[in-house]
């Protein structure tokens, strides 16, 4: 056999070879799924994102022709819940529910993890997000973001604000705000985002943060009141409340976005599918007002790579929250 012979073999063995793996994966995802699917919520039942992938789970087994079950397996920061999907078979039947902290805070929070964040996980589709709100005490004498950095800087010390604990979402905004502005305020925790907002609207605390959704009931009854939104966009049910970006400070930035992830190694036909059938359930505009938008979240249903990007430049910026707040990894 001459060289040119045995170089138009080769090719013909390698667009062979080509085809048969594109038929294999056209089969594959032609066929997916073809058992019951798992999604796992690292969270306690009747969460924001357990309420919304148990809603986006019984559209899709409609659609399938199969069972979605979803399974929380709540503890440790979302580690337990994560691992199990982590070290699941990569063959889109275990998928992943959960919020950023999986993703991006508790790489900075804990010493060791059980998955790498960055490789562990195809991302999928992030499903909504929510800015969160910077919310202050009714009786606290600011409109504004500037108004605030203008009160701390004539009462260092005395503005007070909370949070649900150490590198919480509240701690580590606010420390980097004190960093970036020279500005002195004290931190006092609690054990969760209702007790921080119970304790908001009691005065015990001036300030804190939280999406519109949770802070929409002590806002109508007049005790808290949302100062400016930790994000680029204002918030539809609060209009009139400025970003901080529009006031000249594009880093006070806090969001709470809900994501879908398969083990890594999911082949893309199957994370396409499954992107493609959640994405049209979202674009519905019954379901989304039900389950979104009047919740204060809005559709975002990104493909993965645009999800990953996110979980990067997140990260830089959590990190420099995290060096601001000096919070040492347990």
């Amino acid at each position: 056999m001459n060289r040119r012979s045995f170089v138009a073999l080769i090719r013909a063995a390698i667009l062979a070879a080509t085809a048969l793996a594109a038929g294999a994966a056209t089969a594959q995802v032609q066929s997916y799924p073809n058992k019951p699917v798992r999604v796992i919520v690292p969270f306690a039942p009747g969460g924001g994102i357990d309420i919304l992938i148990r809603a986006i789970g019984a559209e899709l087994a409609q659609k399938w022709k199969q069972p979605v079950v979803v399974e929380n397996r709540a503890g440790a920061g979302s580690l337990i819940g994560a691992e199990a999907v982590a070290t699941a078979p990569a063959d889109g039947y275990t998928l992943l529910a959960t919020v950023n902290q999986t993703l991006v805070a508790n790489r900075y929070l804990y010493k060791q993890l059980p998955y790498d964040p960055d490789r562990s996980f195809a991302p999928i589709t992030m499903m909504v997000r929510s800015d969160q709100l910077i919310l202050a005490n009714a009786n606290v004498p600011v409109k504004n973001f500037k108004e605030l950095l203008a009160l701390a800087r004539r009462q260092p010390g005395k503005l007070t604000y909370g949070s649900f604990g150490n590198g919480s979402q509240p701690h580590l905004l606010f420390e980097l705000v004190k960093n970036r502005e020279s500005v002195d305020m004290l931190h006092v925790p609690y054990k969760g985002i209702n007790p921080l907002l119970t304790a908001l609207a009691a005065g015990e605390v001036m300030l804190a943060t939280g999406s519109a959704n949770v802070a929409a009931p002590l806002i109508a009854a007049g005790k808290i009141k949302p100062v400016s939104v930790a994000g680029k966009e204002r918030v539809a049910q609060y209009p009139d409340v400025p970003t901080a970006d529009e006031e000249g400070y594009p880093y006070v930035r806090a969001s709470i976005w809900y994501g879908l992830f398969a083990p890594a190694g999911t082949p893309q036909p199957v994370l396409d599918k499954i992107r493609d059938d959640i994405r049209a359930i979202l674009k519905q505009p019954d379901f989304a007002e039900k389950q979104a938008t009047s919740k204060g979240l809005t559709v975002i249903a990104s493909d993965g790579a645009r999800l990953r990007q996110e979980i990067r430049e997140e990260a830089a910026i959590v990190g420099d929250m995290v060096k601001a707040a000096g919070v040492q990894p347990e």
